[in-house]
């Protein structure tokens, strides 16, 4: 299983699911409507590490941030 959670002001629980790419969890998120604005503007890391692909292979027990663009000081 892999992890994915939500940060910032993105109000959504954490999710537990199995998935092998990122291009899968884009599908899958794309289904909620309020998610689809996030996934256009946010930052994904995988493992604390940003990533820019969708093609990153995921293994049991990953963990997926989307990290939303925020203002602050």
């Amino acid at each position: 299983m892999v992890r994915v959670e939500f940060l910032g002001p993105i109000q959504k629980e954490p999710l537990m699911l199995e998935i092998t790419n990122l291009s899968e969890l884009a599908n899958i998120l794309q289904g909620d409507k309020e998610m689809h604005v996030w996934l256009e503007n946010s930052a994904v890391a995988v493992n604390d590490m940003l990533v820019s692909r969708r093609d990153i292979e995921l293994k049991d027990g990953d963990r997926v941030a989307l990290l939303p663009p925020v203002c602050g000081g």
